[in-house]
């Protein structure tokens, strides 16, 4: 299997060469706000079957946690802790070129979900931006 992405402004690329271990949609704080998103996507690959190619900057967000993100546009892009996951790299899978390219295999940390996320499949759907 052969993933590629990137950031925002392209000048951060990558390419996964091998297999995804398991494809999590985080409901975490942490994750919420250093993406601003919830859940947030993460494919975790091993540390060499991923190619990076462009300038990231890090920001520990923990002890031992490590997250890059473009230095240009700030996209989000990578998470490692060698504690949690040694010898992984967690993806930001927002950051595919093919969003399909693999599909999520568990939702993890749902006790920081916020509430309002259980009933988000019923609010009005548009194609595109509201009229």
């Amino acid at each position: 299997m052969t993933i590629s992405g990137g950031c925002h402004c392209g000048a951060v690329r990558y390419v996964i060469s091998g297999e995804v271990s398991r494809h999590s949609l985080c409901h975490c704080s942490d994750c919420r706000r250093c993406a601003g998103a919830v859940p947030v996507g993460w494919a975790s690959v091993r540390r060499e079957d991923l190619a990076v190619q462009g300038d990231t900057t890090i920001y520990r967000s923990s002890d031992d946690v490590e997250r890059r993100f473009c230095a240009g546009c700030g996209t989000g892009l990578f998470y490692e802790s060698e504690s949690l996951f040694p010898g992984l790299v967690d993806v930001q899978s927002a950051t595919f070129d093919d969003p399909d390219a693999h599909v999520p295999t568990e939702r993890i940390q749902l006790a920081d979900a916020p509430e309002w996320l259980a009933r988000a499949h019923l609010l009005p759907g548009h194609r595109r931006f509201p009229e």
